[in-house]
């Protein structure tokens, strides 16, 4: 996100925690970027919710014309033991959420005359572990719907794009199970995590107009795990 503001672009940073988005804007704004951050408490499973994210984004900075979908929440249960809940839990936020926020800022893009998509998948939509069923399920349909969006958006120069990350070293993985990050790391060839700023790095790149004729792909960033 950083990146981005460096680069000029107004960023509306959405989560169901409105304190955590408040904290990073002030992180960038204390890097000596004010005022190109703008924090919103979204719901990314709620439709009104997203619905007034956009409306926020074109207050502040016009029509949106990019858009990162990066909310995700962790689901370890396998197929026989996972519960409709956590099902729904899981799906919800990565697969729906996915969804709406395309469906939503999408229109504005087209006002626009232009726009770029990056949906985080994850090399989990790729491979199995053994358990994360829904979360499996999950990040491989948002690794399909980036494809499928990215045929119907084209002629509309909407470019529509996925990162998958490997193990990154976040929040969200320091509560997994210690053994399953070690054998995960150890099975990584570069035999080491991510850093959140590599996968930026990424994500940034396939907004930027330097992947200005790449669409529908799925950039794994991982290390080398799916390579094996």
């Amino acid at each position: 996100m950083t990146g981005l503001v460096s680069a000029g672009v107004g960023v509306v940073l959405g989560d169901l925690d409105r304190d955590r988005c408040a904290a990073a804007a002030a992180e960038i704004e204390a890097a000596g970027l004010p005022g190109r951050v703008v924090p919103a408490e979204v719901d990314v499973t709620d439709p009104n919710a997203w619905s007034k994210f956009a409306r926020t984004a074109r207050r502040h900075f016009g029509y949106p014309t990019l858009l990162v979908n990066n909310a995700g929440v962790l689901g370890r249960q396998g197929l026989e033991t996972i519960t409709a809940d956590e099902w729904d839990r899981v799906v919800n936020v990565s697969q729906r959420g996915t969804w709406l926020g395309m469906q939503t800022v999408v229109p504005s893009m087209h006002l626009a005359g232009r726009g770029a998509i990056v949906n985080v998948s994850s090399v989990f939509g790729q491979i199995g572990s053994g358990a994360a069923f829904a979360y499996h399920g999950a990040k491989g349909a948002v690794a399909a719907m980036t494809r499928a969006a990215a045929v119907e958006l084209a002629r509309a120069g909407i470019r529509v794009n996925a990162v998958s990350p490997g193990m990154v070293r976040t929040p969200m993985t320091t509560g997994l199970p210690e053994q399953f990050v070690t054998d995960f790391v150890a099975a990584t060839p570069m035999r080491r995590m991510a850093t959140p700023y590599e996968i930026a790095a990424a994500v940034l790149f396939l907004l930027s107009d330097d992947a200005s004729f790449v669409t529908g792909t799925d950039l794994i960033v991982d290390g080398g795990y799916a390579a094996r």
